[in-house]
């Protein structure tokens, strides 16, 4: 992507004047969070719960869906993907062999539920689109792994291969963009989630014929417009990086991850990512840290990048850091989950079951690799933050708790007994936590 589009002109002026990051945790809005930071400040969850114990209340949600659950005042919104034909949770685990995508041949519902916060009740469930699976998948994904995004006027839900459905808070339907279904690596289908800001949603679809960017009038559905990437198949959920200089559009990559600003011109671009990029960015106003870390790969990368970067930032073989970047972990950086920045420090979840702590300024490790448990060793949700503490859900649906800062202290466990690959959205002193067929909160008291 090169030159100025002039799409990205029209999405710039819709932007909000409140920075991404300030600290709101009434309301969760999309992937991780306001800010797609996974920290939730002034929330208190209980010490421990269980499937009953500090629970306000469980839902059954039919179907298979690995989509985050996203809360705006008085609703929660999931989607799924509920097939004619039953099915069975995933094997857990990384899978070594085996792992090429399979197409379901049975005919599929895309389905947006709305549910009340206070009580778990269904408000409204809405079809968004009935047919035969678009394409393979591969066996832990989902037909409904994009999370769904809202700004309390409306929630958007994206359906990879299927296209991107608008809703009003009261299932009233709003507007429906669809689009072909791409072929994605060893078909594996796709993951990455759209982002929602002002009143544009903009949504990164890398696959292995025709990778693009497309920007949407959220309350329109109108295309303001698409830019084709030089890409092959990825799974980043892209970041707005709202930093003290300008906004950025950041984009992680198998080839490079690039920034670009709100006019649709190159920033910078980095290359020396592993061959597979999965985790979402995260950042402060001073700083950004792009990740990707396939585990076969002997590059696994972590980039601490200053703003104000321009042109290609790259290290060289026998660089640490340059001019943008800050300093670099060559080995540190994570598979399938997310990295986490809270406080001074940088926390890295391994799939394996392990967590590194870095200095989030200079990359100085506080620790690596401790072990949250001994037989906790698959994990695919992204870790979460709030009241002083670390929180990594496994697999397993076990959530393990850490004490925060640069000392390893593992605080204790809660288990929901129940296949879980969702990050929760976390607010007001509660958790809502997807496993394979249900979604909980989790409050203390109940």
């Amino acid at each position: 992507m090169s030159g100025r589009h002039p799409w990205f002109s029209a999405w710039a002026a819709l932007l909000p004047a409140v920075s991404a990051f300030a600290q709101v945790t009434e309301n969760w809005p999309q992937f991780r969070g306001v800010g797609s930071s996974g920290v939730a400040e002034g929330v208190k969850l209980p010490a421990s719960w269980s499937t009953t114990q500090n629970v306000a209340w469980v839902t059954p949600i039919p179907g298979k869906a690995w989509s985050s659950p996203v809360v705006w005042g008085d609703k929660v919104f999931v989607t799924s993907a509920v097939s004619a034909k039953e099915v069975e949770p995933p094997r857990k685990g990384l899978y070594v062999w085996g792992f090429w995508g399979t197409r379901a041949d049975s005919e599929h519902r895309w389905t947006v539920y709305c549910l009340d916060f206070a009580t778990g009740k269904v408000l409204w469930e809405r079809v968004a689109y009935r047919g035969p699976a678009p394409s393979a998948i591969h066996g832990k994904n989902s037909y409904a792994s994009e999370t769904p995004v809202t700004d309390g006027e409306r929630v958007i839900a994206c359906f990879g291969n299927t296209g991107m459905f608008c809703y009003d808070m009261n299932g009233r339907e709003q507007w429906a963009q669809k689009w072909d279904s791409y072929p994605t690596r060893l078909g594996w289908g796709p993951a990455a989630s759209p982002v929602l800001q002002g009143n544009r949603v903009f949504y990164v679809n890398d696959n292995d014929k025709t990778s693009f960017i497309v920007a949407l009038d959220a309350r329109t559905g109108k295309q303001i417009g698409r830019v084709e990437r030089d890409e092959p198949s990825n799974w980043a959920t892209p970041f707005v990086w709202e930093n003290a200089r300008r906004t950025e559009i950041v984009t992680p990559g198998r080839k490079k991850a690039r920034s670009y600003d709100l006019a649709g011109n190159l920033l910078w671009e980095l290359s020396g990512m592993s061959t597979i990029t999965i985790p979402t960015p995260v950042a402060s106003r001073e700083m950004l840290y792009v990740s990707s870390g396939y585990v076969s790969d002997s590059l696994r990368p972590i980039y601490a990048i200053r703003p104000g970067a321009t042109g290609d930032i790259s290290l060289k073989d026998d660089e640490t850091s340059n001019k943008f970047v800050a300093w670099c972990d060559r080995k540190g950086g994570p598979y399938n989950t997310s990295p986490l920045l809270y406080g001074d420090h940088f926390y890295v979840l391994y799939d394996k079951g392990v967590l590194s702590c870095y200095d989030a300024q200079t990359g100085k490790p506080a620790y690596t690799r401790q072990r949250l448990s001994p037989g906790a060793n698959a994990f695919t949700a992204s870790p979460w933050a709030c009241d002083g503490k670390i929180y990594c859900l496994s697999e397993d649906g076990e959530t393990f708790v850490v004490q925060a800062g640069p000392e390893f202290k593992a605080l204790g466990s809660s288990r929901l007994d129940e296949m879980t690959l969702a990050t929760p959205a976390v607010v007001r002193d509660s958790a809502i936590i997807r496993t394979f067929s249900k979604v909980y909160r989790i409050r203390q008291g109940n």
